[in-house]
Parts: C-alpha cells; sequence; structure tokens
C-alpha cells in the first residue's frame, strides 16, 4: 500500500477550507485508495475534495435545470390559461 499523506498543508487546499469527519463504506475507501497509489490523486483528502467539487458542480447544474423548465411550464400554462379565458369570452 502506498505511503499517505496526513497533510492538509498542500497548495491545492484552499486557506478557508475546513476539516470534517467523513465514514466510508470499506469498499469505498479500498477503491479510493487505489485512485492514490495509481497517483491519480496525490491524496484521500485531494480525491475526496475532487469527488464534492464534482458531485456539488452536476448537482447545482440538474437544480438549476429542473427551475427552468418549472419556470418553462409555469408559462406555458399561464399563456393556455390566457388563452382559455379569451376562447370562453367569444
Amino acid at each position: 500500500m502506498a505511503r499517505r499523506s496526513t497533510s492538509d498543508d498542500s497548495p491545492l487546499v484552499a486557506p478557508d477550507s475546513e476539516k470534517i469527519t467523513l465514514r466510508l463504506p470499506a469498499a469505498h475507501l479500498r477503491m479510493l485508495d487505489f485512485l492514490v497509489e495509481l497517483h491519480d490523486y496525490p491524496t484521500r483528502s485531494e480525491a475526496v475534495r475532487a469527488a464534492v467539487r464534482d458531485m456539488v458542480y452536476a448537482r447545482v447544474e440538474l437544480v438549476h435545470e429542473k427551475a427552468k423548465k418549472m419556470q418553462d411550464a409555469e408559462t406555458a400554462l399561464s399563456g393556455l390559461e390566457s388563452l382559455k379565458r379569451n376562447f370562453v369570452q367569444r
């Protein structure tokens, strides 16, 4: 097993970052360590930071898309209500 760095003095760590405690299934931790061993990530911490960052960006994009669809649906419904009122008045 590769030696893991335990220091967060890496230039990759933002100065305003906070330390957290995290529990992972053993299988996930083994896969994470494997990525570190392959030098895909320099440390476990960096691998977790990258995973969280990617998840947050993906979720924000998904939520933004959902909000836009909801807004488009509201606009379409509003147009239908207006059309309905005009049709009934005739």
